[in-house]
């Protein structure tokens, strides 16, 4: 019978992990952990920089806490970010435990073109782009397979049909094990994800964006949309500046009812508790920052902590969405139709909230 016994308690609960989507059996890591901070060569982008020894400690903090789940991309850090990430796997010799994410789209160098020695750029949602930005991912992260592969943003020129054809052939190869795609409109998500599915071609399982206590235009069509697909949403963190110091007020205040003295982890809790399979991006240069936000994990969150956060810099969803049209996050029926009866709505999936380590 003791083979039937449970692993040991995990240090932190990063180690509780949660099935990362619907359609995605896989589980991880409730906080995913960010490599733009990862590399030595962003400085010319205006992006913090970290030698190799200073990365490695920050990922030995993260996956030394129970964490799994790292999201990248092509372009991070001048291409830095993966190759770092992948000799860190290589090294600690985890590359099995850990899923990793990347990105292709955004422009990225390699080599050296026919004439006066320019670099050669790819760039775009092509299929061209797509396989040249996978190989050399493959090639950094040191391994024969990418977990997740986001389309890191629409371009507007290549069509739906291309790009999903073109993933889905990266499946299919096994190069790729999940497809995600990050800051797009959400009628070009669905588009894609219908074509999938009535093409027999692998959807989309999840959804990368930016979605904060201050920026709430996530609830306006992404998240029903995700709802209603059966899609998980990866939401990059929030940081503090001068402009917001109301909000910054108010999540003090309920910092302290809550027992907890970070701001950025009740901002983190706020948007991992208000609807399910949230997963946050948290990034950072320091491990002690690293601790600190994963306090959000111990933080439980009343609907009356959600409403008084959301009473400080009150959203408006727009036309159509309203009292008479309602939403798809909506907890009631719209007014018209109750103008036809009494109804009770069947309540919506709630997100988790922290569970005690026993």
């Amino acid at each position: 019978m003791s083979d039937w016994a449970q692993p040991p308690h995990p240090k932190t609960k990063l180690g509780r992990y949660r099935q990362f989507a619907p359609l995605a059996g896989v589980h991880l890591s409730p906080i995913a952990f960010g490599g733009m901070s990862i590399g030595d060569k962003g400085q010319q982008h205006g992006v913090h920089t970290m030698g190799k020894e200073q990365s490695f400690e920050l990922l030995d903090a993260y996956y030394g806490a129970g964490g799994n789940f790292i999201d990248t991309s092509n372009n991070y850090q001048d291409e830095t970010s993966e190759a770092f990430i992948g000799e860190w796997m290589e090294k600690r010799d985890n590359r099995q435990q850990m899923f990793v994410a990347t990105k292709y789209t955004t422009n990225f160098k390699m080599g050296k073109g026919p004439e006066f020695g320019q670099k050669v750029m790819y760039t775009g949602n092509n299929v061209k782009a797509m396989n040249t930005s996978v190989d050399e991912s493959l090639k950094k992260l040191r391994t024969h397979y990418i977990d997740l592969l986001y389309v890191h943003w629409w371009d507007y020129a290549t069509g739906i049909e291309e790009v999903m054809n073109g993933l889905h052939n990266l499946v299919t190869q096994g190069k790729v094990l999940y497809l995600g795609i990050s800051d797009s409109p959400a009628w070009i998500v669905s588009a894609a994800n219908t074509y999938a599915r009535l093409t027999g071609k692998t959807p989309f399982v999840v959804y990368q964006g930016a979605w904060s206590v201050l920026s709430r235009d996530f609830e306006r069509e992404i998240i029903p949309m995700a709802r209603q697909q059966g899609r998980m949403l990866l939401t990059d963190s929030w940081e503090r500046n001068e402009d917001e110091r109301k909000m910054c007020k108010a999540l003090e205040e309920v910092a302290k009812e809550v027992g907890t003295k970070s701001i950025t982890a009740v901002a983190i809790a706020y948007v991992m508790q208000k609807v399910p399979y949230v997963f946050p991006i948290i990034g950072g240069h320091k491990v002690e920052h690293l601790y600190s936000n994963l306090e959000a994990l111990d933080i439980a969150l009343t609907a009356e902590h959600i409403r008084f956060i959301e009473s400080v810099l009150p959203f408006d969803p727009g036309f159509p969405y309203g009292p008479f049209f309602g939403s798809a996050i909506d907890s009631d029926y719209n007014i018209l139709v109750k103008t036809a009866g009494h109804f009770d709505k069947w309540p919506l999936q709630q997100a988790i909230r922290p569970a005690p380590i026993n």
